[in-house]
């Protein structure tokens, strides 16, 4: 079952795809890490392997893992996704 979502969390799920410049690899990788903990929809556990072959897909599961090992509640992931968003507004600019 998917976590409730605030809607602070919401809101910067909007945002994130308002940015004037693409966040880097890293913090791309960062916001879905926490995106899919904040919302649970699947749970981790419940999610697909990717195989061997799918590079971009097992980076995408390993941040999502990252933040899972750190025992980060689905509110807790959304403050940080939140967090997350409002310093890549500043640092790349917001169309908002």
């Amino acid at each position: 079952m998917p976590a409730q979502q605030s809607p602070d969390f919401k809101k910067a799920v909007e945002q994130s795809r308002k940015l004037k410049a693409k966040p880097t690899d890293d913090e791309l990788l960062q916001l879905y890490g926490l995106f899919k903990q904040g919302t649970q929809d699947p749970p981790i556990e419940q999610a697909k392997q990717p195989g061997m072959f799918e590079l971009k897909e097992k980076a995408k599961k390993n941040a999502w893992q990252k933040v899972a090992d750190e025992g980060l509640k689905p509110a807790q992931a959304q403050q940080r996704y939140v967090k997350l968003v409002n310093s890549l507004k500043e640092k790349h600019g917001f169309a908002g």
